[in-house]
């Protein structure tokens, strides 16, 4: 560590990138720097980095309870201040920074993170958690802290903003504004997720039930257009379509009503049209009418002009790619950031901004010229053009600082890329064709609109003809054939010439039924514009206002928060639909019932931006906004904890499946299917059974199929009380000491067939192949794949053989043509939705017949050494260095090469890596060293031998004698097997 020398200053941007521009645009007016690992340094100034967050706040252990959190009695959780905590994956970055912060030689600090809230708290955290924990409180390091802010990259701008550094106090309201979003946001999310679970908790299990200030009312958009769907009652209409005879030839028309307004109001109705008739008989009245008449002809033509889209934010963007190509918002961030980090061809993406600052009119004619020189033989030609006829000037509509907050809009960098995937080729394509097209000239059309009219009834025919495309040739659009809607019939068409004053005659008429069709369902590209314009949702002036450029979370934000949805179950997507779960409904049925709606309306945010932007202004505390926090969070736990009635109001299905033992009308409420008697509305005969079983809450139809066939599954996403995934079949069966029917998990291996002496019977089946153990035939039987010879049949009555394989493994779906393939050819195809039991993180593999094991396994894609092979000389093995020149000079030592083609040997058990047994756990396992997962496997391979799975639940394990001693008890889970495994080895 530094302690001597002149007095430095340490400037700290948000990314490595930043401070790399941060440090060109110095090295001119400060000097040379020079770079270390995690820095630059020069004589006046040290410039390192984040890369994003790299502190988290959290409340401190002791206010934080973790046993019993799922329940009221430590709840809410109103910590008096929040810790700070490394994120795990950045702690060495972190430590970095803090280290470079707390050298004496360094004075001063700059904060150099990106101009926003978020920059601000990014900075403020790291600088507090470098202080330390002081009297209940972080004070900081109590150096200088200046402020960066930035609006443009180039040097010029960065030079000028050095130059106009702000004070710490100009930006204490966007610190305290930043901080107090951050943990009003954990407050909330926390408290309403262990008040809402605990609540769906109480009838037992572990029912999670997350909530969030923008996951629940982004939820509430897609459920309330979900409720539309369902209300939505079908209505016949009418169109009439005519063809029209002119001199030069045929033209369409549509009937409509000249004299029709839209409604407006509440109440309006919204299927009303002006070419829309309600009665059949009307329709057809018009079209006999009309039949082969004369019709007079009125035109007007006017020219019309249409810009180019505005350049991309990210939310934008990943709208047109969803729309275009299908690619999921998480996926085009995924794909916009690796064009950004690794080939360094786009810049930042995660921005709301659809402008460029002022200042960077040079850097995009630079740009457009290393377009039009590379090779891009589908792009160059547009940017030679535009260089060509002088395009590239200056306009509001593109170079708008007003319109830059933290970042500029999503363009092109002077790097053209490489190497680039189909994917991240198809969304660089569409930023730079949208970056040359605002600059073209609008596309120009000339528009006609045509009324024929025949005995007082109106038709209309509207043409555009492209003239000039404009900004349309980037897309490769010349003509008015490739424009939208060109082709529909009644619009878009380039039409045929009728004179002054000629008439036409009525050619065909025809009445086309149509039905009217409820909202579309939203789609990610739709969802993600709804977030954005959730502002437009809310009543109140003043919120909407403090709304208008944030709407539901941010762009960096809202991919994750869709993902979030779908992982948790309240949505799932089918092809591009976006569809609300059964466990969503319930959600919202129990924010209304328990009145604390708020956290399911954009309100929330508008009224929480409004506030936060007057503490920017120094117009309100921050102790005033938290303690109206903690307030809100009071109440909202307080209403869950003394909701005391048994059901909570809500629209309910019935279920058209009779009661299993009475035959009475079966009802949902809020927690559970009942049977409600004969007539529908009394208490029934007792039969009923849970919602949400494991917190999995079945849809209605699952719900009527369970009651229907006794049974359903296997199905996915039930979670244990610990909280771990997993996968089962539900039966319905009768109980004699209930003397009525219950709800039952069935994990498929409940008993051996062979013990309750019940035959299998294949007749009719369809065999997958030939068993890889004992060429028997292999059929599908319950939630397995198995060897006819594997269960008791007609044909053997006593198993001969084990083969079987599960139709779900670890939460992916073995469809039959993949075990087919497994049986042809020893393996499946690559599968990407596993789902590990210990890290919980999804996974690709094979599944591939091991014959060592005699059993199906994982096979896992080879993957290329990150390191290149070490090189030697021509194939002379490389010399072992002396253990004393090893020692003293390890670096040359680690050069040294195996021989070319020496095998690699297995990894051994070293005194370093394996451990001693105990002495009961060697009597299992053998003795000698052994490292953990060794002791695993082993154990386990013991457990398989033996048949020591539990048959009633695979998850438990019975001891014998061998294993009592090393488990202490008569049976455990196969979660607790890796804890005390290590209690036995030393």
């Amino acid at each position: 560590m530094k302690t001597e020398g002149p007095a430095k200053t340490l400037v700290i941007a948000e990314k490595p990138s930043v401070a790399q521009d941060i440090v060109r645009a110095l090295t001119p007016v400060a000097g040379k720097f020079e770079k270390h690992d995690d820095h630059f340094e020069n004589d006046k100034y040290v410039v390192t980095s984040a890369v994003g967050h790299l502190v988290e706040i959290a409340a401190p252990e002791q206010f934080d309870v973790k046993r019993g959190k799922w329940s009221f009695a430590h709840l809410p959780v109103l910590p008096p201040y929040f810790e700070l905590k490394p994120i795990d994956k950045t702690k060495s970055r972190l430590s970095a920074v803090v280290r470079l912060a707390k050298r004496k030689d360094v004075t001063r600090l700059i904060n150099a993170c990106d101009a926003g809230r978020e920059g601000e708290l990014i900075f403020r955290l790291i600088e507090q958690y470098a202080g330390g924990l002081k009297n209940g409180g972080y004070q900081g390091l109590g150096k200088p802290v200046q402020r960066l802010w930035l609006q443009s990259m180039t040097p010029a701008a960065i030079r000028d903003g050095f130059e106009q550094l702000r004070t710490d106090e100009q930006m204490r309201g966007l610190a305290d504004a930043a901080r107090s979003r951050s943990e009003a946001d954990w407050m909330v999310g926390i408290n309403g997720t262990r008040a809402m679970t605990a609540f769906n908790s109480r009838d037992g299990g572990f029912f999670l039930t997350t909530v969030g200030r923008v996951q629940t009312p982004t939820l509430s958009i897609v459920v309330e257009r979900e409720e539309k769907i369902r209300a939505h009652k079908s209505r016949d209409y009418w169109e009439i379509h005519a063809s029209f005879l002119a001199e030069a030839g045929e033209y369409p028309g549509k009937w409509f009503d000249p004299n029709f307004r839209k409604p407006t109001g509440d109440d309006a109705d919204a299927d009303l049209r002006a070419d829309r008739i309600w009665n059949h008989r009307d329709a057809l009245a018009i079209v006999e009418a009309v039949r082969g008449k004369a019709a007079s002809v009125t035109e007007e033509s006017k020219p019309t002009t249409q810009a180019s889209g505005l350049l991309y934010d990210l939310t934008s963007l990943q709208r047109e790619a969803n729309g275009r190509f299908g690619f999921s918002a998480k996926t085009t961030l995924q794909l916009a950031q690796s064009l950004y980090e690794r080939h360094k061809a786009l810049t930042y993406p995660r921005t709301d901004s659809r402008a460029l600052p002022e200042d960077y009119l040079g850097t995009v004619k630079q740009t457009f010229e290393m377009l039009a020189g590379s090779g891009m033989k589908h792009l160059a030609p547009h940017a030679q053009t535009a260089l060509g006829n002088g395009y590239i000037k200056p306009s509001k509509r593109v170079f708008d600082n007003s319109k830059v907050s933290d970042h500029f809009a999503i363009i092109p960098t002077l790097q053209a890329p490489s190497g680039l995937s189909d994917a991240e080729q198809k969304l660089y394509d569409l930023v730079v064709r949208r970056f040359i097209a605002v600059f073209f000239p609008s596309a120009e059309f000339m528009v006609t609109t045509r009324i024929s009219t025949v005995l007082n009834h109106h038709f209309k025919t509207e043409g555009k003809v492209l003239v000039k495309p404009g900004w349309m040739a980037v897309y490769g659009k010349e003509a008015a054939e490739d424009v939208e809607g060109a082709k529909d019939g009644d619009k878009g068409q380039n039409l045929v010439p009728v004179r002054e004053g000629e008439t036409v005659r009525t050619e065909s008429a025809e009445a086309k039924g149509l039905k009217t069709k409820p909202p579309a369902r939203y789609s990610e590209a739709t969802l993600l514009g709804a977030m954005e314009g959730a502002g437009k949702l809310v009543d109140d002036d003043e919120l909407r206002e403090a709304m208008q450029e944030k709407g539901l979370g941010t762009p960096a934000t809202r991919a994750a928060i869709i993902e979030g949805l779908l992982t948790e179950k309240y949505m799932l997507r089918e092809g591009r639909e976006l569809i609300p779960t059964a466990k969503a409904f319930q959600l919202m049925t129990l924010l209304r019932g328990l009145q604390v709606e708020e956290l399911s309306k954009a309100e929330l945010t508008g009224e929480w931006e409004y506030k936060l932007s007057q503490m920017e202004h120094g117009k309100l505390s921050r102790a005033a906004f938290m303690g109206e926090i903690a307030a809100m969070t009071e109440r909202m736990v307080k209403k869950a904890k003394e909701y005391d009635r048994d059901t909570i109001p809500g629209n309910y299905a019935t279920l058209s499946t009779p009661c299993p033992n009475c035959g009475g009308v079966v009802k949902e409420n809020y927690r559970r299917y009942g049977c409600t008697g004969a007539d529908g509305n009394s208490e029934g005969c007792g039969f009923s059974f849970g919602k949400s079983p494991a917190g999995r809450t079945f849809e209605p139809e699952e719900a009527e199929q369970l009651l229907r066939d006794k049974k359903i599954g296997p199905l996915e996403g039930f979670r244990s009380k610990a909280g771990w995934p997993f996968v089962a079949e539900i039966v319905i069966k009768f109980s004699e000491e209930d003397n009525n029917w219950k709800l039952e998990f069935d994990f498929g291996d409940d008993k051996k067939a062979e013990e309750t002496g019940e035959l299998v019977d294949f007749t009719g089946s369809e065999s997958l192949g030939a068993c890889p153990k004992c060429g028997g035939a292999v059929h599908e039987h319950g939630s397995n794949y198995v060897c006819e010879r594997a269960v008791p049949t007609l044909a053997q009555p006593t198993p001969t053989c084990d083969f079987k394989s599960g139709k779900i493994i670890l939460q992916q779906p073995v469809a039959r043509e993949q075990m087919t393939k497994l049986l042809e050819t020893g393996k499946t195809d690559l599968l990407d939705k596993f789902v590990s039991m210990r890290t919980r993180r999804a996974f690709k593999a094979f599944l591939a017949w091991d014959k060592e094991a005699g059993k199906v396994n994982f096979e896992f894609e080879p993957r290329a050494s990150k390191f290149p092979p070490r090189k030697t000389a021509a194939g002379a093995p490389a010399k072992a260095a002396p253990a004393k020149k090893a020692a003293a000079k390890k670096a040359p030592a680690a050069k040294k090469a195996a021989p070319a083609k020496a095998a690699k040997a297995p990894r051994k058990t070293t005194t370093a890596s394996g451990k001693q047994p105990s002495s009961a756990l060697a009597a299992v396992i053998g003795d000698g060293l052994v490292s953990r997962p060794e002791v695993v496997k082993k154990l386990w391979d013991y457990i398989k031998a033996n048949g020591l799975q539990d048959a009633a639940d695979k998850r438990k394990v019975n001891a014998d004698a061998k294993l009592r001693p090393v488990f202490g008890k008569d049976q455990v889970t196969m979660f607790e097997i890796a804890g005390i495994v290590g209690q036995h080895l030393s």
